[in-house]
């Protein structure tokens, strides 16, 4: 199924209990977050106003007892991206969200191999797997839900792989 970014966004508000989140790549290039990255590659201070929105639904999510974790597949050193990405991650943690960091070599420790669906995406209420899926730039290319029960079984057993090794994000220190 197609999931327009509206849609998406709707289904991102409405969780009942629980979103997980698994990112895999360096970079991105989202249209919203392009401007602030280059603010941020400037040296120019970002008030972060922008990202109050998402902070909002985070808060409003805990407060309702309800879990948000992402996890993020990084390789080492980061990408001026992800160091971008964990400069900025402060106010979603403080507003509720569970953000960790998985250096991508120890997935592929001898004996420790985790393996991972081609795309990033979420499970939402442990019934719908959001697959998001990017060009070579990384700009988003489509939006994609399954509600398939082995579909959003095998997300969530290898975000459960994934969040073995995840360390949380105030203890990164990103190299």
């Amino acid at each position: 199924m197609i999931i327009s970014p509206a849609e998406f966004d709707n289904l991102l508000s409405g969780i009942e209990r629980e979103a997980i989140h698994l990112e895999t790549r360096d970079a991105y290039g989202t249209a919203i977050e392009l401007p602030y990255m280059a603010k941020w590659a400037a040296g120019e201070p970002d008030d972060l106003e922008w990202l109050q929105g998402w902070c909002a639904t985070l808060r409003e999510h805990t407060a309702a007892g309800r879990t948000v974790r992402r996890a993020r597949v990084v390789s080492e050193p980061l990408s001026d991206y992800q160091r971008w990405s964990h400069s900025i991650a402060h106010p979603m943690v403080d507003a509720g969200e569970d953000i960790r960091w998985v250096p991508r070599h120890q997935l592929t420790e001898p004996g420790a191999v985790v393996m991972l669906p081609a795309n990033d995406f979420y499970v939402l209420d442990h019934r719908l797997v959001v697959f998001l899926t990017y060009t070579g730039d990384g700009l988003t290319r489509a939006i994609t839900g399954s509600t398939d029960p082995r579909d959003v079984k095998t997300c969530e057993n290898a975000f459960a792989d994934v969040w073995k090794y995840a360390i949380p994000h105030r203890d990164y220190s990103p190299s």
